[in-house]
């Protein structure tokens, strides 16, 4: 049951033939009244200042919450973050190690056609200094066979072995040319028949 000041200062109490002095007991009703009156009063303050604690404990909870969630996005932000940029540098390597090797490739099939043509360029420089020195060879041996002139046909012939010479080949081939006329054509036609 819940009292309050005034139904403590109004109680009133049946009287006996023995009882207690009414103004003792008025006097401590009335102290009573007062000190319940301040109690009251005490307890409704501070039952308002828990309403406010409460309400401040309330707001900061929320406030803790918000903080916990707004802590966790920024975490899960930077989680993310952090794993999106692991894997584009991830990406960034591998496409470069790519694109080195591509660039090794290419480098090394170059160097291998390099190789390759210098091959054969070297080949046919060998071919031509061969076939120089074989077309220098012959061109040496054929001015060597010319230069010794075994079959005499550059050697200085007497006035009278022309004369002699001239009218039997004359006779025998009358319709060749004035090359032929002349000592030691047939000769020199077969040296450059050789010589071809």
């Amino acid at each position: 049951m819940s009292l309050t000041a005034l139904e403590i200062k109004q109680r009133t109490f049946t009287k006996s033939l023995r009882g207690y002095d009414v103004s003792e007991v008025n006097a401590f009703l009335s102290m009573v009244a007062h000190d319940w009156e301040h109690q009251v009063g005490k307890i409704k303050d501070l039952e308002r200042e828990i309403k406010s604690i409460n309400d401040k404990l309330a707001h900061y909870q929320r406030i803790e919450a918000t903080l916990h969630e707004t802590l966790q996005t920024a975490r899960d932000n930077a989680s993310e973050r952090l794993e999106n940029a692991r894997k584009d540098a991830s990406n960034k390597i591998e496409k470069a190690e790519m694109e080195a090797e591509n660039i090794l490739k290419v480098a090394r099939e170059e160097k291998q056609e390099i190789r390759r043509s210098t091959l054969e360029l070297m080949e046919r420089r060998k071919e031509m200094v061969g076939a120089i020195e074989s077309y220098l060879e012959k061109a040496l041996q054929a001015v060597s066979n010319f230069k010794k002139d075994e079959s005499g046909v550059f050697a200085p012939l007497k006035e009278e072995k022309i004369v002699e010479e001239a009218p039997k080949q004359k006779k025998k081939k009358k319709a060749e040319p004035e090359l032929s006329e002349t000592p030691g054509a047939e000769k020199l036609d077969d040296l450059l028949d050789d010589i071809d």
